[in-house]
């Protein structure tokens, strides 16, 4: 009986290559893929420590070969600079603060990588996310969960996924630990046991943004502009709102002196940085568009509490949606919440099941009294986040089921 194939995609990091060596243990056909997405030769330099790097490529390929699969770089940067790299400038220049791997995730590479799939023959593509999905047999749609290791779960960024994607994935380190993910990859003799994670952007060298959008999009950095109060008395100015995110302190201080001001709203039409103090930053709720669901959409309704994660690793936040006649979404919170930011991914959670998730588009500062009473009704306990001691469940081989 021939193999099942499954498209490992290998970053170079330790997660990507202990998922395929788990998948080679548990009798698949597998082939690692390495995506390359940014030459860093064009911001002159070639990187060796980061994300998408060359040593990350030069990992894979010797995982590869450590495990025995075959291995392929595949050039991906024209498709990663449209669809990731050109959106990032443009929220920028938007007033809002984007988060690029969410759409590199969920989008540019699981949809690439599915076709890539395909085409070699392949029924799944794996990836090293700390995430868990299930699938089921009867035609219902695939399901997706947090990874049981709290501290790494990363279903946060795939809430994007297609469903058609979905249905093909795996994730075969969602019910492990990282440090239980090192010692596999020591275990196995992978040199990248002890490498470390990087934690930057990948495709911005030297770590900061602004220097990154004034090279290769200096349009973005040419909207300055007034600093002003909430009644619109203007404080000062700004050299670009690209500086500036909702919440933010740094670099206020030294324009306005005085009392602590943070970024209280961002317009991009009249390039005003509104500014306010920190107790008036809290929002009872906020807009979202941009919408895809994991579950049945009529499923979800005004009656039904969720979660929702308004950042990574944010804490999940009890609330309600509604749905508004343009298509978008209207979210209330049953508590206020700060740190609520234009551009970041909003994902909805039921438990552990990530239900689905939109971008952030504006927020609520002040509810009418229907929403209030909607607020005020919320029970306690519910719609939070809770993930299990230890789960993972091993796919039957050849069969429709993969790591939950």
């Amino acid at each position: 009986m021939a193999k099942v194939r499954v498209i490992a995609a290998m970053s170079g990091g330790v997660d990507s290559c202990v998922a395929a060596a788990l998948l080679l243990e548990q009798g698949y056909d597998v082939v690692g893929i390495t995506m390359q997405l940014w030459n860093h030769k064009g911001d002159g330099e070639e990187r060796f420590d980061s994300c998408c790097s060359l040593t990350d490529v030069h990992d894979a390929r010797a995982s590869a070969h450590k495990l025995g699969i075959p291995h392929y770089v595949v050039n991906y940067e024209r498709e990663f600079k449209s669809g990731v790299v050109d959106y990032f400038a443009s929220e920028y220049g938007q007033g809002r603060t984007p988060n690029p791997c969410v759409l590199c995730n969920s989008k540019l590479k699981f949809d690439h990588l599915v076709d890539r799939a395909r085409a070699l023959g392949a029924e799944w593509v794996a990836t090293g996310h700390y995430a868990r999905v299930i699938h089921h047999g009867d035609g219902r749609p695939s399901e997706l969960y947090t990874g049981v290791d709290g501290n790494k779960d990363q279903s946060y960024f795939l809430f994007d996924m297609r469903p058609d994607n979905l249905r093909r994935a795996m994730f075969p380190l969602g019910g492990m630990t990282k440090s239980q993910v090192r010692e596999k990859a020591k275990a196995l003799g992978l040199h990248t046991a002890t490498k470390h994670e990087s934690q930057e952007i990948c495709f911005v060298t030297g770590g900061r943004y602004s220097d990154f959008l004034e090279k290769h999009y200096p349009d973005v950095t040419k909207l300055t502009g007034e600093i002003v109060d909430r009644q619109g008395r203007v404080l000062g100015r700004h050299d670009g709102i690209h500086l500036f995110t909702v919440g933010q302190r740094k670099g206020l201080g030294a324009i306005l002196g005085g009392e602590p001001r943070y970024v209280f709203a961002i317009q991009p039409e009249s390039r005003r940085v509104v500014v306010d103090s920190m107790e008036n930053l809290s929002v009872q709720g906020f807009t979202v568009s941009s919408i895809n669901w994991l579950v049945d959409p009529s499923t979800v309704n005004e009656e039904r509490v969720l979660s929702v994660m308004v950042r990574y690793r944010a804490k999940p936040l009890p609330c309600r949606i509604r749905r508004l006649e343009n298509g978008t979404y209207q979210i209330l919170l049953a508590d206020k919440a700060r740190w609520v930011t234009p551009g970041q991914a909003a994902v909805f959670f039921d438990g552990e099941q990530v239900v689905g998730g939109g971008f952030i588009l504006q927020a609520i500062h002040e509810q009418t009294a229907a929403e209030e009473s909607a607020a005020k009704s919320f029970g306690t306990g519910t719609g939070r986040v809770e993930r299990p001691e230890s789960q993972s469940l091993r796919p039957t081989l050849g069969q429709p089921s993969a790591d939950f």
